[in-house]
């Protein structure tokens, strides 16, 4: 395709994904079922485009005022900074001169709201939170995600896999903390990888990984995944049962529920039991209460840890929202902690990066719930996990991860043992 051409693409999905009406992911997806002609590299390119804008924001907005033309045309001009040469054809002479002009700026001297590129409302709780790990963790936040596998435990062992994906040209290293782990460089077409069809690996965050570690489902348990969503940490789960027991994973939407089923039919697992509910109160929770051995609460949140995938939520999330998720959180983990019979864990985790999410919740529901859930101590909980380094994942009491510190989504979770 020519450069031309490819600049108005991705003007055109600019466009689109600014209007901040949908998720960025399903915005590329849709425009990608439009342009069904267009390969691989023009699709990797379009993205990347999309999501260094989404990224830099504020900054490009701020650059992008003394430019001609489109402001979309701009932006996407902005995002090809250091691109292939052979993109720069695209360009005319006046926006060359344009970009040449501030390729020479020191991002040094620009305001920190230009450097940091959050909204207020998010940049403000974080740094009083980090210090100065914030700037550390805004640099983790502009970078892309690493992939990160995880490998089916019931099919596969670790190094069996990682030798397989070595042998078939790709670079891979074991995750630092999860047993289960692999991270692979690049952006490989992992769908089409026999590792990947035969159900030996998934593709799940380390972070994620560990809130499934956390849980600690034994054999032969009744556990619940009380907000499976599409069901990463449910296979986890299941894997680590050895497909024995009874593993409901339990979710408002059934299209999140419907995203399981060929994840399940890949994995070998049998012990899954996918059920739509219509609020934690559903009847079908009723019936459970008292019954049930480990409880997962990935409960509904903002999404801020997942900023290097999304970073689109800074721009689409608001205080306002946070707030009404903070009181669904507190209802969703009430509701939840009433299936477990006594002895049984409880473990309640977020992607996000805030503490109104967070440690406010859970303190909470030590304070409301104190008489019949003890709190245990997360790094305790990893270690009899056989998690290794655990100190380094921690903070009081809590597992809190961190793009810039563990290189690993932003992740939180809390843990209590019922009496």
């Amino acid at each position: 395709m020519h450069p031309n051409a490819l600049l108005e693409l991705s003007t055109e999905l600019l466009r689109a994904v600014l209007r901040f009406d949908q998720p960025a992911d399903a915005v590329v997806s849709a425009f990608f079922r439009q342009h069904r002609a267009l390969g691989t590299r023009e699709r990797h390119a379009l993205a990347e485009t999309a999501y260094t804008v989404l990224r830099q924001r504020l900054l490009f907005q701020h650059l992008s005022q003394s430019g001609s033309g489109p402001l979309e045309r701009r932006l996407a001009l902005l995002a090809w900074q250091g691109s292939p040469t052979f993109l720069r054809a695209a360009l005319a002479p006046h926006e060359q001169a344009w970009l040449a002009e501030y390729a020479n700026i020191d991002h040094a001297t620009l305001p920190e709201k230009l450097r940091h590129n959050l909204p207020d409302w998010l940049a403000t709780p974080l740094k009083e939170a980090l210090g100065d790990e914030f700037w550390p963790l805004v640099r983790a936040m502009s970078e892309a995600a690493p992939l990160d596998l995880r490998v089916n435990v019931l099919k596969a062992k670790r190094d069996d896999v990682q030798r397989t994906l070595t042998e078939a040209g790709f670079t891979v290293a074991p995750t630092p903390f999860s047993p289960w782990g692999l991270r692979v460089q690049g952006k490989p077409a992992l769908h089409k990888l026999d590792v990947f069809t035969q159900g030996l690996v998934e593709v799940q965050d380390e972070g994620s990984q560990l809130l499934a570690l956390l849980t600690d489902a034994k054999r032969g348990e009744m556990v619940v995944d009380f907000c499976a969503g599409a069901g990463g940490k449910t296979l986890a789960l299941g894997a680590a049962m050895r497909n024995t027991g009874r593993l409901y994973a339990f979710d408002v939407s059934g299209h999140r529920l419907d995203a399981l089923k060929p994840r399940l039919a890949r994995s070998g697992l049998s012990n899954v039991h996918p059920a739509q509910i219509a609020h934690e109160r559903d009847d079908r929770i009723k019936r459970l209460a008292g019954k049930i051995d480990r409880v997962l609460v990935d409960a509904p949140c903002s999404g801020l840890g997942t900023l290097r995938r999304n970073p689109d939520l800074k721009w689409r999330q608001s205080p306002k929202a946070v707030e009404e998720l903070q009181a669904k959180q507190t209802a969703i983990l009430a509701g939840a902690a009433r299936l477990l019979k006594p002895g049984g864990r409880l473990v309640y985790a977020t992607c996000s990066l805030l503490a109104a999410e967070n440690e406010v919740v859970a303190e909470a529901f030590t304070v409301a719930h104190g008489d019949t859930f003890e709190p245990v101590p997360a790094q305790i909980a990893l270690e009899a996990a056989r998690v290794p380094d655990t100190a380094a994942l921690v903070a009081g009491a809590f597992l809190r991860l961190w793009p810039h510190l563990h290189q690993t989504d932003g992740f939180f979770a809390a843990v209590w043992q019922k009496r």
